[in-house]
């Protein structure tokens, strides 16, 4: 298995759309690039935190390829946001891609590169090797499989599209 950890808002709804996508094999929402150690929910609110709230994503190469993820992803963030997505405005809510492989990163800048052309502002999504990574309380794991109609500011549409995506599209 891969990973690679993406941030694209509250991580709710983003963690509940990545797990419903073929290959993606685990899921798991917490707290990346922290400048405090083990930070919590409390921290990112208080800004006492630097880090944003992302989804850890193992996934099957064999299954899905990472340029793949990263056009179902680019389907649900504005990557021209400067620390917000949807009605979350905060540092924590920003956009960003966390990779542990440097091989990721060239792969990732490429389909950056390739978005931006699809946007006349500039591409605010900010690409970073992973320093850290603190799961996040239990309560916030799946969270919309627990409390189905919580709020989310993924449009439910592309709940679809990711649960109906194959590689052979």
């Amino acid at each position: 298995m891969k990973k690679i950890y993406l941030a694209g808002g509250c991580f709710w709804g983003v963690q509940h759309y990545l797990s419903l996508i073929n290959g993606i094999t685990e899921t798991t929402v917490g707290y990346a690039n922290s400048d405090i150690e083990s930070p919590s929910y409390e921290d990112l609110k208080a800004h006492r935190s630097a880090a944003s709230e992302a989804v850890e994503v193992l996934y099957d190469e064999n299954k899905i390829s990472l340029e793949e993820i990263l056009k179902l992803f680019y389907l649900i963030i504005d990557p021209t946001l400067l620390d917000q997505q949807g009605h979350d405005i905060g540092h924590q809510y920003r956009t960003g891609i966390y990779y542990v492989n440097e091989e990721d990163a060239d792969i990732i800048k490429s389909s950056l590169a390739e978005l931006s052309e699809q946007y006349d502002q500039p591409i605010l999504t900010e690409v970073l090797p992973l320093e850290n990574f603190t799961r996040a309380e239990e309560y916030h794991q799946d969270y919309l499989y627990k409390n189905p109609t919580g709020y989310c500011h993924v449009d439910p549409k592309f709940f679809e599209v990711a649960k109906n995506y194959r590689k052979d599209q």
